[in-house]
């Protein structure tokens, strides 16, 4: 697609890889779209030039550059403490390091960015540049990388030695947050250790800490007027010509033993700057010590407990599935599942929903989902009251790669509509599994049994993360009731639609090619009114077919209400055969369903009580699954 035709709103980002991904990996590297969000596959191209940030590529680009960062980490401290090698034999590779800096800052202007308002990737490369022009990221990143040291030799034809550029260089440490970002990332990668993770931060800190004042305190030493009164001078007096390493190490030692609070005393201040030094580092050396204990108290104890629980269900998963000798498959969906609820659970819709009133929930689904329920076939040309209702009892829904969202012969509870992503329609025959057509966006999964009241006739399945709006069987049903002329086009866009239907799809789905057979569609199409529901019936009014029969024929003007009906009067306790309840269809008049029960019970009754007592004298008023006492 042209630049000129695409919509300038951001994209979500789909991550394409050779071959086939695993479905833990494919959810862990997957940017969630905001739910409400239609995706289909014009929208997921970035744009030319544009690198999507979490490219393989480009991360390990980002991991090269931390392996640079521990270095600037450890060489600008060293640097200020022992210039000498600041001109010398680290210059070079200074000078390398900050060339692959470079690199980078021009190679953001390039990176996409995610949009946290949206969870949408933008990939304009105007936006991406004001983000990060107007940001402090972009001066740190330019200051942190000029060699300043090398430009001053360049423009004034010699070599400086002066402090300025050792305090300069320490700019270098800005460099840092690349490393905490890469530990955010990997604390929630559950291929590494949650522990092991945290503990080797802390260890990182500690260390840089320790390096850090060693360094600062040797530089003190080096700078003091008279080298015999200063901590190292009091044991070498000669010590700036003495080997640089060993000066480094004598530096380690003093901060490992300060921090430590070991306290020797063989290396000790001996001027006032190097005592106010101590008196700052001890007391950085407090809250150092307590923010160890604390996340290392919080790591064992209380640690990230969402990530605790997600990882002991994946383990109890585990678990479950080789006692049970489940199949590699089956525990592979089940782990992506599971994963795809935790991450998805970040969003927080069900914290932020949770306490909201009922109409504001109503309003938000109206908002989110009324363009996708519109979309769908089955909702073609109905009124908008029925859509708003409709999207205030739907449920959307992510799943994870090669997850059954439908199984085959199930008793169909729910349907879908898929809002992004694809899956496949698959059946079972002759204990192999075959392929039958591929569904995306806007298109439905599950209706089929829902409307024929039979166990579903295929197998559905994600063939990548996909969100999905369930729809429940009840509350479609009850909606029904009420709205008997969206009923009609809802029926009329659903036969259409099973016609339009491949010959050997049509084949699969049971007893479709008998039922489509008795249908006059042309009478439907012009008259817009119901057949006589009568004929639409199955002579068995004793319930669902065990063998799949469908009960109900979908050309009634609403959907068929199941009831249960009894030949006796509430109150009365019977455990005669004769008088046990009856699975019918409901009649269309109060006198078709007292005919009905004089067929079914051998006596005649006047009298529709509820359970409750309550009389009936409006069918319209009998819901799915009442108890009708008829005597």
């Amino acid at each position: 697609m042209s630049s000129e035709t695409r919509s300038p709103l951001p994209r979500p980002l789909r991550r394409h890889a050779s071959g086939e991904s695993k479905n833990l990996a494919t959810v862990s590297s997957s940017i969630l779209p905001a739910f409400g969000t239609v995706i289909d596959e014009g929208y997921l191209q970035l744009k030319k030039y544009t690198i999507a940030p979490y490219d393989r590529r480009y991360r390990w680009w980002q991991t090269f550059l931390v392996v640079l960062v521990i270095y600037s980490a450890w060489s600008s401290p060293f640097e200020l403490a022992f210039k000498k090698v600041a001109t010398g034999s680290l210059m070079p590779v200074d000078l390398t390091v900050d060339a692959f800096f470079a690199a980078d800052i021009i190679l953001t202007f390039f990176v996409a960015y995610l949009d946290k308002s949206t969870y949408l990737l933008v990939d304009d490369h105007k936006k991406i540049a004001i983000r990060y022009a107007t940001k402090l990221w972009l001066p740190m990143d330019i200051a942190s990388t000029l060699p300043f040291q090398s430009i001053y030799r360049i423009i004034s034809g010699k070599m400086h030695h002066d402090e300025v550029f050792g305090f300069l260089n320490l700019l270098r440490l800005w460099r840092l947050r690349r490393v905490s970002e890469l530990f955010k990332r990997l604390e929630k990668d559950t291929r590494f250790s949650y522990f092991w993770t945290r503990y080797i931060k802390l260890i990182s800190v500690t260390l840089f800490a320790v390096h850090s004042a060693g360094c600062f305190y040797f530089w003190l030493a080096a700078h003091h007027k008279i080298p015999k009164e200063t901590w190292i001078g009091a044991q070498m007096e000669d010590f700036k010509q003495r080997s640089i390493w060993l000066g480094y190490t004598y530096s380690m030692y003093w901060s490992i033993v300060t921090l430590t609070t070991v306290g020797y005393g063989d290396l000790h201040a001996e001027n006032t700057g190097e005592k106010v030094f101590n008196i700052l580092y001890m007391l950085f050396n407090i809250g150092l010590t307590a923010y160890l204990i604390g996340n290392m108290t919080n790591l064992v104890v209380h640690g990230a407990i969402r990530t605790f629980v997600m990882r002991d269900a994946i383990n109890e998963i585990l678990q479950y599935a080789s006692k049970n000798r489940l199949p590699e498959g089956l525990k592979e969906q089940m782990l992506a599942h599971m994963q795809l609820k935790f991450k998805t659970a970040e969003l927080q819709q069900e914290e932020v929903l949770e306490d909201l009133p009922k109409a504001i929930k109503s309003s938000i689904a109206k908002h989110l989902f009324h363009r996708t329920v519109e979309k769908a076939y089955l909702f073609n040309g109905i009124s908008d009251d029925l859509v708003s209702q409709l999207v205030s009892e739907i449920k959307a829904e992510y799943f994870p790669p090669k997850v059954d969202i439908i199984l085959q012969n199930e008793i169909p509870t729910d349907f879908y509509i898929i809002a992004s992503g694809a899956v496949d329609v698959l059946m079972y025959k002759n204990g192999t599994e075959q392929f039958l057509t591929k569904q995306g966006p806007a298109e439905m999964a599950g209706e089929i049994g829902v409307i024929f009241n039979i166990p579903q006739p295929f197998t559905v399945r994600t063939k990548r993360l996909s969100q999905v709006i369930r729809i429940s069987h009840h509350h479609f049903k009850q909606m029904m009731q009420q709205q008997n002329e969206d009923g009609k086009i809802i029926i009329l866009n659903f036969v259409q639609y099973l016609r339009s239907l491949k010959q050997e799809l049509q084949q699969e789905i049971p007893f479709l090619t008998e039922l489509l057979g008795d249908m006059n569609i042309e009478h439907v199409e012009s008259s817009q009114e119901p057949q006589n529901t009568e004929t639409l019936r199955s002579d068995n009014d004793e319930g669902a077919n065990t063998q799949g029969t469908p009960t109900s024929y979908p050309l009634s003007s609403t959907l068929p209400v199941r009831v249960v009906i009894h030949g006796h009067h509430p109150n009365e306790n019977t455990r005669d055969s004769s008088t046990r309840g009856k699975v019918i269809h409901l009649p269309d008049s109060i006198k078709d369903l007292l005919e009905l029960a004089e067929k079914k019970f051998g006596k005649q009754g006047n009298t529709i009580l509820m359970a409750d007592g309550t009389q009936v004298e409006e069918l319209s008023a009998v819901r799915e699954n009442d108890r009708l006492y008829i005597f």
